[in-house]
């Protein structure tokens, strides 16, 4: 790997490296990871009640579709050069520093990057709120003077989210997950409290859809000074300092172009899709119909792809900082076949039982029965690319570390041809035509990313990785097998009732996930050992 070696005067690690390594290494990266994804779950799980509150609220038809696309463009910028671009190019030149005992310049950059980017956003949402009209028109969206004042109000959380990359990434680099994976539990909480109490005390819908907007804004400023405190004794604190001239700095901006463009061009593709929703399928119910679908679909994503991958990110950037090929590469394998282990029976489960979960969760109020179908086959769609795209996440990760930040922005790149080329095909399927583009694309990218890690790394694990990925499969197999039949047998005897839905939709879920479980047992799934290994450390021997 043509990376830095960091130290080579035999110096004693900092703290934060020294606070991960040892003979229960393993055992602590399981913790750190269930920690991750038992927080990050809580906040997709909130996530979802603030999807159910609004589609009781707005339903799925029209103008809520105005605030879909009015959030397009905000989020599009938000990608392009905030929390997730500015995180991922600043965590391995922070660490390097920190591997080479310059802690005081490390925080120094930090502090120059912090207020760089609160200054440069802060410009960049005032210029994207004054040509919001021009963004907006070729979205062909339902009520365009409505989109435009929404996204006028959204576009501040682009400079927000832009410093609180900064924060993230300094917890992270310390090896603390849990307060920043806590942060959008309040950002959901913020807006569902600003849905019930506001929305039943306006009359005209357009006015609910504007207490959206800014119950969003709100949520996002908690978002970003919650986590705050947590900087202290960190051995380094943030400063009024902006040294742009410093080369660390500039080679922050240097990796931050290609995160940037690769971020940019996966949601570039979310732009694409809802254009091709909006104008070619129908304007009044595709483009929110896949977006409800989405936000269910993001759940594993979010409990256990983003977990793994945050949780490992800092440790590959410090095996790169050291040039240890064999530690970089061990560590990949591990968050590939974990992921994998995670997210294909999630995938399995949200795609037969799509739509048993899509009604529980949204159809009450204005979203009515015949809007779950659509919904539910969006969900299905989505289900197959679930964990290619857990996998890309991680191997973006790994090619962040190693700085060669080029690599899977060229794949973005292909992917944005693709993702376009499929949309035009499959859109005549239907609203579930649009989330298979994005499943398909998300098959290819990973397999170009697999291929070109391994070609950097020489081997890849494949002989560990593709017999535990095979007995994964046919584990979600028999998940499939026992969980189906089950929710069909409950769902005729219990009836269409809230509480007959969780009854057999739980019981349908629960029953799958034992029999996926006992059935990686008995196939010798070793991932399954770091649920043991939580076990054992809870109830030591």
């Amino acid at each position: 790997m043509s990376v830095s070696r960091g130290r080579t005067d035999g110096a004693r690690p900092p703290p934060y490296t020294r606070a991960v390594e040892g003979r229960d290494s393993g055992r602590r990266l399981a913790r750190s990871t269930a920690i991750f994804s038992l927080a990050t779950g809580l906040s997709r799980v909130l996530g979802l009640v603030r999807e159910m509150v609004a589609a009781y609220y707005f339903g799925a038809k029209g103008p809520i579709n105005a605030f879909t696309v009015a959030f397009q463009i905000p989020n599009l910028v938000r990608a392009l050069v905030a929390d997730a671009a500015l995180s991922s190019a600043f965590v391995p030149v922070f660490s390097e520093l920190l591997e080479k005992g310059e802690r005081a310049r490390a925080w120094r950059v930090a502090s120059s990057l912090f207020w760089l980017m609160l200054l440069g956003l802060g410009g960049v949402t005032a210029l994207f709120m004054i040509a919001a009209p021009l963004v907006i028109a070729p979205f062909h969206t339902v009520d365009e003077g409505l989109a435009v004042g929404l996204s006028r109000v959204l576009f501040p959380i682009v400079a927000l989210l832009g410093v609180s990359g900064i924060v993230v990434g300094i917890l992270n680099t310390y090896e603390h997950f849990t307060v920043p994976a806590l942060t959008p539990v309040f950002w959901n909480l913020a807006i569902i409290a600003g849905l019930v109490l506001g929305v039943p005390h306006a009359h005209r819908e357009s006015t609910q859809l504007y207490i959206y907007a800014a119950s969003i804004l709100v949520g996002t400023v908690i978002q970003v000074l919650l986590p705050v405190p947590w900087l202290r004794g960190r051995e380094g604190r943030l400063q009024l300092v902006v040294d742009w001239r410093d080369p660390a700095v500039q080679q922050v901006f240097k990796l931050m172009l290609p995160v940037t463009l690769g971020l940019g061009l996966i949601n570039v593709n979310a732009v694409i899709d809802v254009l091709f929703a909006s104008r070619l399928i129908d304007r009044d119910l595709a483009p929110k119909a896949i977006d409800y679908a989405f936000r269910v679909y993001m759940l594993p994503q979010g409990m256990f792809s983003v977990a793994v991958a945050t949780v490992l990110f800092p440790a590959l950037a410090r095996f790169a900082a050291r040039a240890d090929t064999d530690g970089f590469r061990h560590t990949v394998g591990v968050g590939i076949r974990q992921i994998g282990f995670l997210l294909i029976p999630a995938g399995v489960a949200s795609a037969v039982l799509a739509e048993p979960i899509i009604r529980l969760i949204y159809q009450r109020g204005d979203f009515t029965p015949d809007t779950t179908p659509h919904v539910a086959g969006a969900l299905a769609a989505f289900s197959l690319g679930l964990v290619f795209n857990g996998w890309m996440l991680m191997l973006n990760r790994a090619f962040f570390s190693l700085q060669s930040n080029w690599v899977p922005t060229s794949i973005a790149l292909g992917n944005l041809a693709l993702n376009a080329i499929l949309d035009a095909a499959f859109y005549p399927l239907g609203i579930w035509g649009i989330p298979l583009s994005t499943s398909v694309v998300n098959i290819g990218g990973s397999a170009a990313l697999f291929f070109l890690l391994r070609r950097r790394l020489g081997r890849f694990e494949l002989r560990e990785t593709v017999p535990a990925i095979a007995r994964v499969v046919v584990a979600s197999a028999v998940l499939a097998a026992v969980a189906w039949p089950l929710w069909t047998i409950l769902d005729d005897w219990l009836g269409r009732s809230v509480s007959g839905q969780i009854v057999s939709l739980g019981l349908a879920l629960a029953a799958g996930t034992a029999a996926y479980l006992v059935s990686c047992r008995l196939l010798g799934v070793r991932e399954l050992q770091a649920l043991l290994l939580l076990r054992a450390r809870r109830h030591p021997a």
